[in-house]
C-alpha cells in the first residue's frame, strides 16, 4: 500500500494504515463478499472466462493500491465496460487477442497520467454520461435476460420447444433471485445490514440449487448453468490464464478496441473517484493523474495475465465506505481474499448458478437505467434531455464510444444554440436605445446585433454597453464599427461603452 504519501484526516492527524487495521479488516471482508459475485457477473455478462473477472478483482485489489493515492477506491471489472467487452472480444476474435487490447489500453492510460489529462473528465457534459450510463443499463438488461430465464444459448428468444425447452430450474433460481435481492434492500434486518444482497442471492441460490440435487432432480441444473472454473487447485491458476496473442498486434481493430477501452475505463474511474471523494468522512482528495498511472499498470498487468479491463468502481468503493474503510489496507484485504478464494475455493464457486448472477446484473442495470432518470431528464428541459437521448440511442444502436461522440457533438450543437440567443438587452428610454451586452458576445452573435442596430429608427441616441461583458469577439466590435458610418448618414448618435477598440466610431 502506499505509506510514502500518508493521508490526513480532517483535523490534521495522519490516518496510518498500520493503526487503522481494526477499520480497514472488517471493511476489507465486507467488499470481498461484494466483488465476488460482481466479478463473476461481470464476467458472465463480458462472454469472458469466469476467471478474468476473478483476476481483475485481484489486480485492483493487490497491484492498483501500490501506485494509487485514493484511500477508500476500489478497483477491478466493472459492469459499464461489459459490452464494449463482449463486442470486442467478438471483432477481433478471441479472448487471448482482446487481452493485447487491455495491455495496450493500460499502456494508453499510463500515457494519459503522464501528460496530466486527469482533468478531461470535467468536459464530458453530465446529460452525456448519464446517456451512457443509462445504455449500458439497458444493455445488461438485454444481455442477461437470458440467462435469468434459464434460456439456452444465451439468446433472447423462445428455443424450438417452446416454454419447454426452458430450463426450469434456472428460470425459478433467477426469479427467486432477482425477488430476494429487491426484497432484501428493502427489508433487510438492521443487524445484517452490511450483509450485501449480492452475497445473500448467490448463497441462497446455491443452497437450492444443492438442494434440488437431493430431493428434485427435475429442477436441479446442470454444470453449462453453473459457474465454470476450471482449476484443480493453486498448482492449476498459471496454467488457466489466458495469455495474450501477440499475432493479432498489428490488427487495426485490436487498436481501436484499445482505444475504447482506454479512454471509457479513464472516464469511468475519473466519475467514480468523484463520487468516492464526495462521501469521504475526512474530505481527502484524490490526485487524478497518479489515479490515471495507477489505472494503466493496473490494466497493463491484467491484460497480461488474462484479466478483464480493471476500473475504480463505485458500487465497491460506496460499500467500502459504509463498513468503514478508512485506508488503502481495506482494497488490499479484499483483493487478498479473491486470490484466496480462487486458490483454495474454486470447487464452491463452481455450484453457483448463473441464474443468480444474472439476477445482480438485472438488478444493476435497473439501477443505470431506471425510470427516474428519464423524467428526471426530460424535466431539465431539451437542452439535457436531446444529448441524454442522442447517446442512449447512439450507443444502441453503434457502440458505446461512438454513442459518447454522438452526444458529445449533439451537446455541442445545444451549447451553440443557446449561446446564439439574444446576446444583449434592448431598452428604450424616449428617444434614448441602450443595448446592454451579455456577458459573453461571440462572432456568431453578429447577425442578432445587427438585426438590432438596423431597427433603430433615424434621429435616435443609440448607447452600446459593454460594461458587464467578460468576453467581446472582434468581429463584435467590427459590427460597431461599421454602424457608425451607417448612424451618420441616419442621423443617429452612437456612444459606444467600454467595448474596447472599436475602430471609426463616432462617440
Amino acid at each position: 500500500m502506499n505509506t510514502a504519501s500518508p493521508e490526513v484526516n480532517s483535523s490534521g492527524a495522519e490516518l496510518s494504515p498500520l493503526k487503522n487495521l481494526a477499520f480497514d479488516v472488517p471493511a476489507g471482508l465486507v467488499v470481498f463478499l461484494v466483488a465476488l459475485p460482481l466479478c463473476l457477473g461481470i464476467a458472465l455478462a463480458s462472454g469472458a472466462p469466469l476467471l478474468s473477472g476473478l483476476v481483475a478483482g485481484i489486480i485492483g485489489g493487490l497491484i492498483i493500491p501500490l501506485i494509487s493515492r485514493s484511500p477508500l477506491s476500489v478497483c477491478g471489472p466493472a459492469a459499464g465496460l461489459a459490452t464494449i467487452v463482449l463486442a470486442g472480444i467478438t471483432k477481433v476474435g478471441s479472448f487471448q487477442a482482446f487481452a493485447v487490447a487491455v495491455v495496450i489500453a493500460g499502456v494508453l492510460q499510463l500515457l494519459l497520467g503522464i501528460s496530466k489529462a486527469g482533468r478531461l473528465v470535467s468536459f464530458m457534459p453530465s446529460s452525456v454520461i448519464k446517456g451512457m450510463l443509462a445504455a449500458i443499463g439497458v444493455l445488461l438488461i438485454l444481455k442477461q435476460l437470458p440467462h435469468a430465464l434459464g434460456l439456452h444459448g444465451g439468446k433472447l428468444a423462445l428455443p424450438e420447444g417452446g416454454l419447454a425447452g426452458v430450463e426450469k430450474g434456472a428460470l425459478l433460481l433467477g426469479v427467486l433471485s432477482l425477488a430476494l435481492l429487491v426484497g432484501w434492500e428493502k427489508f433487510r434486518p438492521k443487524r445484517l445490514a452490511l450483509v450485501p444482497g449480492a452475497l445473500v442471492v448467490v448463497v441462497v441460490a446455491t443452497l437450492l440449487n444443492e438442494l434440488f440435487l437431493r430431493v428434485a432432480p427435475g429442477l436441479a441444473l446442470g454444470q453449462s448453468f453453473l459457474v465454470t472454473i476450471p482449476l484443480d487447485g493453486p498448482s492449476s491458476l498459471l496454467a488457466q490464464l489466458s495469455a495474450p496473442d501477440w499475432s493479432v498486434i498489428r490488427n487495426p481493430d485490436v487498436w481501436v478496441l484499445a482505444l475504447t477501452l482506454g479512454v471509457v475505463a479513464s472516464l469511468e474511474t475519473l466519475l467514480s473517484l468523484e463520487a468516492v471523494d464526495r462521501l469521504d468522512p475526512y474530505h481527502r482528495r484524490t490526485p487524478l493523474n497518479r489515479e490515471l498511472v495507477a489505472q494503466g499498470l493496473g490494466n497493463t498487468v491484467s491484460g497480461l495475465l488474462g484479466g478483464l479491463p480493471v476500473t475504480s468502481v463505485i458500487v465497491r468503493s460506496s460499500a467500502n465506505i459504509h463498513a468503514g474503510g478508512r485506508t488503502q489496507a481495506s482494497t488490499m484485504v479484499h483483493g487478498a481474499l479473491l486470490l484466496g478464494a480462487v486458490l483454495l475455493a474454486s470447487g464452491l464457486l463452481n455450484r453457483i448458478p448463473l441464474a443468480s448472477l444474472a439476477a445482480i446484473l438485472l438488478a444493476t442495470g435497473y439501477k443505470l437505467a431506471k425510470p427516474a432518470l428519464f423524467r428526471e431528464m426530460q424535466k431539465l428541459g431539451v437542452s439535457q434531455l436531446g444529448p441524454f437521448v442522442a447517446t442512449l440511442g447512439a450507443i444502441l444502436v453503434t457502440d458505446l464510444l461512438r454513442g459518447i461522440f454522438v452526444g458529445v457533438i449533439v451537446s455541442v450543437v445545444f451549447a451553440l444554440r443557446n449561446a446564439m440567443r439574444t446576446p444583449y438587452t434592448l431598452e428604450r428610454q424616449g428617444e434614448q436605445f441602450v443595448i446592454k451586452l451579455k456577458k459573453d458576445v461571440y462572432f456568431f452573435n453578429k447577425a442578432s446585433l445587427q438585426e438590432a442596430l438596423e431597427g433603430i429608427p433615424e434621429g435616435a441616441r443609440v448607447v452600446v454597453d459593454g460594461s458587464r461583458s467578460d468576453f467581446i469577439d472582434h468581429d463584435i466590435v467590427e459590427v460597431l464599427g461599421s454602424f457608425s458610418g451607417t448612424a451618420s448618414r441616419r442621423n443617429i448618435q452612437l456612444e459606444v461603452r467600454e467595448v474596447g477598440r472599436t475602430p471609426a466610431i463616432a462617440t
